[in-house]
C-alpha cells in the first residue's frame, strides 16, 4: 500500500513538473530570502511554480489557502510568503533563520482570531515509520509552542505528522532528506 501511494505520489508530481520550464522549477525551490545553516531556502510553492496553484484557484496541492488571504502572502519578500519551516537531521529545534517566518506568522494568526492553520510535521526516510510519524509530530508541535508563546490560541492550530509519508522531494540522497525535514504551515478556509 506504501509502495502504490509513493508511485502515485511520484506520477502527480512527474504531472506538475514536466508542465514547469527548468526556471520555473528553479525559482520554486529556492527564492535566495533565507540563507540557513540547512543549506536550503523555503520552497513555500510547493514545486507549484509561481504560487498561483492549481488551475489558478490559489490553492496549493495541499489546501493551504493562504494565498487567498491577501497580497502579503505572495509577496517574496515578506516572510508571510514562506510557509515551510527545515529541521536538522533528527531534531525538532527551530534553528534560527526561521523564527522570523514562525513570528510573522504568528502576528498574524493574533492580528485574526479566526484564521486556523494546521501545521504539517515531517521527516525523511530515514528511520522507522513510527520513529518518523512522533519525530514529524514534535517538530510540527516545536512550531506549535514558538506561534503559542507569542500569543496564537490552542484552536486556531492544529497538529499533524506525515512522517515520511508526504515527501516534498523524492531520492535517497541527502539533498532529498534536507527538503523532506520539513514544517508546513496550512492555512484553511474560515
Amino acid at each position: 500500500m506504501k509502495l502504490n501511494k509513493t508511485l502515485l505520489a511520484f506520477a502527480i508530481s512527474a504531472v506538475f513538473l514536466t508542465a514547469c520550464t527548468d526556471d520555473e522549477k528553479d525559482a520554486s525551490l529556492t527564492d535566495g530570502s533565507l540563507n540557513s545553516a540547512s543549506g536550503i531556502n523555503d520552497a513555500s510553492t510547493n514545486g507549484l511554480g509561481n504560487g498561483s496553484g492549481i488551475n489558478g484557484s490559489g490553492l496549493s496541492g495541499n489546501g493551504d489557502y493562504a494565498s487567498t488571504l491577501g497580497p502579503e502572502f505572495n509577496d517574496p519578500n515578506n516572510p508571510l510568503s514562506k510557509r515551510t519551516i527545515y529541521f536538522m537531521l533528527d531534531s525538532s529545534e527551530v534553528m534560527p533563520d526561521f523564527i522570523p517566518v514562525i513570528n510573522a506568522h504568528a502576528q498574524y494568526l493574533v492580528a485574526n482570531p479566526s484564521q486556523k492553520i494546521t501545521l504539517e510535521g515531517n521527516t525523511d526516510e530515514r528511520g522507522s515509520p513510527e520513529y518518523n510519524i512522533a519525530l514529524g509530530e514534535q517538530r510540527a508541535k516545536s512550531v506549535a509552542s514558538s506561534m503559542k508563546m507569542q500569543g496564537v490560541s490552542d484552536g486556531q492550530i492544529n497538529v499533524v505528522s506525515y512522517g515520511e509519508e508526504k515527501p516534498a522531494a523524492f531520492g535517497s540522497d541527502e539533498s532529498a532528506w534536507e527538503k523532506n525535514r520539513r514544517a508546513e504551515i496550512v492555512y484553511l478556509p474560515k
